[in-house]
């Protein structure tokens, strides 16, 4: 919840200046005990008004212990707040799912390019036992993918 200024707030406000300044203008005519005893009193209502501005002022804005600054807890969870939070999560798993579409897609072709090799070429049945043979075929594909 935002701490504003109500209508009635405002007014009490502006008639507040405007009996200030009425005191103001009829305070030179007084004795000095009673210009005193108006001084004091202002001194007073002054003193009752800085908390209240203070504690709206620290409500509004807050400085964690690690000096960071931070709004006031109470101003809720609107839309855009849980879209706006929301955002970076949807853009990680959407770039996870593009990282893993991807790297399956390239597995799938280094599978299917190893198959069609074995596939139309003529070997001798110790090159399937070779350890070495998958290494063989992707030299020989790139060779024949170099020559073309």
């Amino acid at each position: 919840m935002k701490i504003q200024n109500t209508p009635n707030e405002l007014d009490l406000d502006r008639l507040g200046r405007h009996f200030s300044a009425q005191l103001t203008l009829a305070t030179p005519g007084l004795p000095h005990e009673i210009s005193e005893r108006l001084r004091v009193a202002r001194l007073r209502a002054l003193a009752e008004r800085k908390p209240q501005l203070q504690s709206r002022l620290v409500s509004t804005a807050q400085v964690n212990h690690n000096g960071t600054l931070t709004a006031s807890p109470d101003e809720g969870l609107n839309l855009w707040s849980i879209l706006a939070s929301a955002l970076p999560l949807l853009a990680l798993v959407l770039g996870l799912l593009a990282i893993q579409w991807v790297q399956q897609d390239n597995f799938t072709s280094e599978i299917a390019a190893i198959d069609s090799a074995l596939l139309t070429d003529e070997l001798p049945p110790d090159a399937y036992a070779d350890t070495g043979f998958v290494q063989f075929l992707k030299q020989g594909l790139q060779a024949g993918a170099a020559h073309d």
